[in-house]
């Protein structure tokens, strides 16, 4: 044939021109025209990692952009896009700000309530005092100048947790013979030096006498017993 040499066997299909790219089947080897061929090689091969390599390229369109150019032939992002895009990041910023307040709020409402300024706390309920208790001490005797008479001292104390407002003191008086011997006793009773305050104490003397005619000569008194009431 005419025009040049023909591979052999030839065959119709030989003729026709590639509907698509063929595929080497050998290896394929990169062999850089000038210098280090290490280095073209490493330039010419992207990086693991990098955005070559990733299969993104510097000023593609970000796939919103790429989904309203479809929807829109002229190129114009739609309304719809461009609504959703801004419902995206107020929404972003919403949820940041709602869950900031709920943190506040929680923060505040773990406390005390705060106090009113110049306000006066109240004051606590005051516990009940307990009862009067009227301790008395030994009395302390001492002569007076008639024989059925004789100056008696008695200290009063109020342990309790009210104050004595009112009550008596009563003395047994007995009679002594001559010879020691215990005839009679005789009661009397006067007021109290009340009142007598919770926790105080204080002392009196008083004159107890008995009828003349129960101590005759050679006899004599003594006030040995000594009790109380109050109220």
């Amino acid at each position: 044939m005419r025009g040049g040499a023909v591979s052999w066997p030839w065959t119709p299909e030989a003729e026709r021109a590639p509907t698509k790219a063929v595929p080497p089947e050998g290896k394929v080897e990169l062999v850089p025209l000038d210098g280090d061929r290490t280095s073209s090689t490493s330039s010419a091969m992207p990086a693991p990692g990098s955005a070559a390599a990733s299969g993104s390229v510097s000023g593609a369109t970000p796939p919103g952009s790429a989904a309203g150019s479809a929807a829109d032939p002229s190129g114009a992002p739609s309304a719809g896009g461009t609504g959703a895009g801004t419902g995206g990041s107020s929404g972003g910023t919403g949820g940041g700000s709602a869950s900031g307040g709920t943190g506040s709020g929680g923060s505040s409402g773990g406390g005390t309530a705060p106090t009113a300024p110049g306000a006066t706390p109240p004051a606590k309920p005051a516990e009940p005092a307990g009862p009067a208790v009227l301790t008395l001490g030994a009395p302390v005797r001492a002569a007076a100048d008639k024989r059925w008479c004789e100056q008696v001292t008695v200290e009063f104390r109020n342990t309790g947790g009210s104050p004595v407002r009112s009550g008596t003191v009563t003395f047994g008086t007995h009679i002594i013979g001559a010879l020691g011997v215990d005839w009679a006793t005789v009661e009397s009773a006067q007021p109290l030096p009340a009142p007598i305050a919770a926790g105080a104490r204080t002392t009196k003397t008083y004159t107890v006498c008995v009828d003349a005619w129960r101590v005759p000569l050679g006899m004599h008194i003594e006030t040995q017993d000594v009790s109380a009431d109050w109220r």
